[in-house]
């Protein structure tokens, strides 16, 4: 068994710059992945600080699983690198923000998919989301920590009213954001076929769900994927930075 992964980032339609950062690795045996990507937010180039600052910890955090020097085996001890790492993540986006106060507002969103054989850990903070494209279905497998998504759990809005609130892209949690941060975890099954996807909200908020799976249908292979979820959100004049990694098993 082995992982095939593509990826791309694209600073969309609208912005001139780009806040999303996007990486992955797979340790020199192939068993072992690791997928992570961020959104960025605050002005005066912060976003790009912030989520460049979580990517890289996280990566730092896991290397010495993917050069084989150390073995993480079990879900207990999967989900405690993930706390750690979201945590260093986070102490270093505080730690940079009280070294210049036109860096005070900034944080990023955090989705981290660590893969160990057919097990997806995955760990989040924020609305960058992580999907599993199975059948003619894109399974969400992370909740967004947005003030909308609470709103449509209490009922106060339905899925018709989203594009309608004004704020609904303000999150309720975020990297670098507070003193102590509490990813959300879950553990998913892949089966023979299935397609891991993470992704920025420049994704999510310019090409609905539905069309994914045509879009994958009729490309050629991943990168190929990657690149035409990225031009359908370019077509729909994606307002935000599009970010798009995919992963897939092979037996």
């Amino acid at each position: 068994m082995r992982y095939r992964i593509a990826g791309q980032s694209h600073r969309g339609a609208v912005r001139e710059s780009n806040q999303d950062v996007v990486d992955w690795r797979v340790n020199d045996s192939g068993d072992q992945a690791l997928v992570v990507v961020a959104d960025g937010m605050g002005g005066y180039q912060g976003g790009e600080i912030a989520s460049s600052l979580a990517v890289e910890a996280v990566v730092e955090l896991f290397e010495a699983e993917l050069s084989g020097s150390l073995s993480v085996t079990t879900d207990a001890s999967i989900r405690d690198g993930l706390e750690r790492a979201f945590a260093l993540a986070n102490e270093r986006i505080l730690s940079k923000r009280t070294e210049d106060a036109k860096l005070g507002k900034m944080g990023t969103t955090l989705v981290v998919a660590w893969l160990t054989g057919n097990r997806a850990h995955i760990a989040h903070i924020g609305d960058s989301r992580c999907y599993c494209l199975r059948g003619d279905q894109a399974i969400c497998l992370t909740r967004d920590d947005t003030v909308v998504q609470n709103m449509l759990e209490d009922g106060s809005i339905t899925e018709e009213d989203v594009p309608n609130v004004p704020f609904k892209n303000v999150l309720t949690s975020a990297v670098g954001a507070v003193e102590l941060v509490q990813p959300s975890y879950r553990v998913e099954a892949l089966q023979n076929g299935d397609v891991l996807l993470l992704c920025s909200d420049g994704l999510t908020n310019s090409v609905p769900e539905t069309q994914w799976l045509e879009i994958m249908k009729e490309s050629d292979g991943m990168e190929s994927t990657v690149q035409a979820l990225i031009n359908a959100g370019l077509a729909n004049e994606a307002g935000d930075n599009v970010s798009v990694v995919l992963l897939t098993l092979e037996y």
